[in-house]
């Protein structure tokens, strides 16, 4: 059983952020899986990290062989802590926070780069977030059709509190190789955050022109690096 999974092709497996859910990787799903590639999409619940991470790693568990992880916006925190499951070989950001060990999401905005955009997050009810519809285009949508993010403002799934603040227990960046895409117009993360990020992750960086909603406007470059990702794995992996 072992030799035959070892030498099953990767399955690649998306992780979505916060307010929104797995739908939106439609457009990497069809670019990857006209190239060939195995790919699985988690819906997390957004309640807490750990949660998140339960989720993830029961879609890494189902996966016949090695994972490519790949996560953007809050899912960078969920592969970062999903990742050292021994399956998962390589690790892919998207506009996304990479938390070391004893960070949460909550840490990083705070300690944001000075000028750093303020994410439209709206205050907490029942333990729940939520970003300011008419605010959420500019925010997280710039580069979107207006009638898309408008759906999106108004379909918003609420992050749960747990989720922001749960913290990383250990950072599977530290011993796995991976990458990252900067999204260079984004104001939900300040592209200085990211790159600094990626640095401290020693990441693989390209940069693409491109609202928070990169994953969703381009969709190419996004599976373009995923694919890339794949193309550098061991052949033994």
């Amino acid at each position: 059983m072992d030799e035959l999974a070892s030498a099953a092709p990767p399955t690649i497996v998306l992780v979505h952020g916060g307010f929104v859910d797995g739908s939106g990787w439609e457009g990497v799903y069809r670019a990857l899986h006209k190239q060939g590639c195995r790919v699985s999409i988690v819906q997390n619940p957004t309640l807490s990290l750990a949660d998140d991470v339960a989720a993830t790693r029961r879609v890494i568990a189902a996966a016949p062989g090695p994972v490519i992880l790949a996560g953007h916006s809050y899912g960078g925190a969920v592969v970062t802590e999903a990742g050292n499951d021994p399956q998962v070989k390589s690790l892919v950001y998207i506009a996304a926070f990479v938390p070391d060990q004893g960070e949460s999401v909550d840490t990083l905005i705070k300690h944001a780069p000075p000028g750093a955009p303020v994410p439209p997050i709206l205050p907490p009810r029942d333990g729940f977030l939520l970003l300011d519809q008419q605010k959420f285009a500019a925010a997280f949508a710039a580069d979107i059709p207006a009638e898309k993010a408008r759906f999106m403002a108004a379909s918003q799934v609420p992050w749960g509190m747990a989720a922001l603040t749960g913290v990383v227990t250990a950072p599977a960046w530290k011993s796995k190789p991976c990458s990252y895409l900067v999204a260079t117009e984004d104001r939900m993360i300040s592209p200085v955050a990211q790159r600094g990020m990626a640095k401290r992750a020693g990441a693989r960086v390209v940069e693409v022109a491109a609202s928070h909603a990169v994953y969703l406007s381009r969709a190419d470059a996004v599976a373009s690096l995923i694919r890339k990702a794949v193309e550098a794995l061991p052949a033994a992996a």
